[in-house]
């Protein structure tokens, strides 16, 4: 049941697309009618707005990732009028921060709830020490997408904070070294990959039929890629750049900046058939292993 639900983990998918059907996934199976309060916290490029936008379609990003800025900020604006017009409001904290003192925010916010408005709140480990109520529901976003809802025992903004922020690294270098994998396998002739999918601190390479190149020489390929230590870049909504060279990417922000920076990077030497499905599975692991995440709440 909804009311004894302390908290999950979900992979954080690395595509545009994906992510957001993550969000839809998570508003239809976890949030209630009457949450008024929603935070996330994560780094830059974690992917929090395009969650946002999956969880509540149609909601006006008050700081989106087209750079489309809505001033003034309409919960503050309307908390000043004394009238609140909309049920939604979307505020990004790190970005309003520039503009107005925590205090007021906090004003602002706790005011739009307790007259039974919504407020979904980016950066939500900023304005915590200012707010009078728990969040109904706190998503946190790093290698993996943690979701919970936090009582007087936890988990704190600031426990959710320390275990994405630790670990977003490993799924910026995943995606990174999943690109370099997907490039040498298409330069040696192969069709690129056609489903991605994921594993903890990797990733998986899906196809129809099990290929026949050798494993070890595309390991070798891309470990020369990530010596040469190029720069990736951001270029459009669907390029990266790696050195000069463009490339298709669903996710172009969620990357290390040079290909330097993937450490530990291999591949699995066999192929895992899904017998569900009949893919034959190609796995790439970057980074230290990590243990399960843990929560102070007792939670695993």
């Amino acid at each position: 049941m909804i009311e004894s639900f302390s908290h999950t983990v979900y992979f954080a998918p690395r595509g545009k697309d994906r992510i957001q059907h993550l969000g839809n996934h998570i508003s239809q199976r976890h949030l209630k009618a009457n949450d008024k309060l929603i935070g996330l916290i994560g780094k830059a490029g974690a992917g929090k707005s395009l969650l946002i936008k999956g969880m509540f379609p149609g909601l006006n990003l008050t700081n989106d990732d087209e750079g489309i800025n809505l001033r003034p900020l309409p919960v503050l604006d309307e908390f000043e009028e004394g009238k609140f017009r909309s049920h939604s409001y979307h505020v990004d904290i790190r970005f309003e921060t520039a503009f107005s003192q925590p205090w007021e925010l906090g004003k602002a916010i706790d005011k739009a709830i307790k007259k039974n408005r919504r407020v979904i709140v980016e950066h939500f480990d900023l304005i915590a020490p200012y707010l009078d109520a728990f969040p109904d529901v706190l998503v946190g976003i790093g290698e993996e997408v943690i979701l919970a809802r936090p009582g007087v025992f936890g988990p704190t903004p600031e426990e959710i904070k320390d275990v994405v922020f630790d670990s977003i690294e490993n799924r910026f270098m995943a995606h990174s070294a999943e690109d370099l994998t997907a490039m040498v396998i298409e330069k040696r002739g192969y069709m690129r990959p056609p489903l991605h999918s994921d594993v903890k601190s990797g990733f998986v390479l899906q196809f129809d039929q099990e290929p026949d190149f050798s494993i070890e020489e595309i390991e070798e390929e891309v470990q020369e890629l990530i010596a040469s230590d190029e720069k990736i870049k951001f270029l459009d909504d669907d390029h990266i750049e790696v050195g000069e060279e463009k490339y298709v990417c669903t996710g172009p922000r969620i990357h290390v900046g040079r290909t330097g920076d993937i450490s530990d990077f291999r591949l699995l030497k066999e192929y895992k058939r899904d017998p569900v499905t009949g893919f034959y599975l190609l796995v790439g692991i970057v980074g230290e292993r990590r243990g399960q995440l843990e929560l102070s709440c007792g939670c695993r």
